[in-house]
């Protein structure tokens, strides 16, 4: 490889670290930077903007949290995960925040840096064993994209967070909860009360406790 692609590696393990490291540098990757949480990888990745951010989904401050992140504030860096977790949920989660790829730990130290060059070239990388269910719940998800408060529809996110909202929840715990930058979270609640003909967020959850008493 002519060009060493530049990338930024957050794990709060520092023996993780290495083991990435090391292989990275015999794949060809340059490491630019390393974190060992997700506020620390975000900054980091502002600071250097590398190719690809490499994060650990559980690392303190959250890994899907920093890709969110990460990936508003720089279009051009390509994000992968690197996790223990094979859950369905996570993965979802982190496809959603922006994450081109989804790595489990135990990939073979050779595998990773082709991986990661993958990704570099347009490709996503995700096992195969979570391939057919990630697949799964996009399915499932869109045959059931909307949802109707009376003669308005809601996309289902949009519906969670005024259900949220409505709860009780601030725009920062709704965001917590869902990892969710609170520019998301506002805007999707904006949408919404727009979409219901509402004057404001408290008219809004008004007209959605139809729904929620009918679940």
């Amino acid at each position: 490889m002519s060009h060493e692609p530049t990338i930024l590696v957050a794990d709060d393990h520092p023996v993780i670290r290495l083991g990435v490291r090391l292989a990275l540098a015999r794949g060809g990757f340059r490491v630019v930077a390393e974190a060992s949480s997700g506020a620390g990888a975000v900054e980091a990745a502002v600071r250097e903007r590398p190719e690809v951010c490499l994060l650990d989904v559980y690392m303190p401050g959250g890994g899907v949290n920093a890709a969110q992140q990460i990936a508003e504030a720089l279009s051009g860096t390509a994000i992968v995960m690197l996790t223990v977790s094979d859950s369905t949920e996570d993965v979802l989660a982190a496809l959603r925040a922006g994450a081109s790829g989804y790595l489990l730990k135990d990939t073979s130290p050779d595998r990773l840096p082709a991986a990661l060059c993958g990704v570099l070239k347009g490709e996503a990388a995700l096992p195969r064993p979570l391939v057919a269910r990630v697949l799964r719940e996009f399915r499932d998800e869109a045959q059931s994209r909307r949802i109707r408060v009376g003669e308005v529809e809601l996309t289902p996110r949009e519906s969670e967070i005024m259900r949220m909202l409505g709860s009780g929840m601030s725009t920062l715990e709704i965001g917590s909860t869902l990892a969710l930058s609170p520019i998301t979270v506002r805007r999707h609640i904006s949408t919404g009360v727009s979409k219901l003909g509402a004057s404001d967020r408290r008219a809004a959850i008004r007209a959605m406790r139809p729904l929620a008493e009918a679940r």
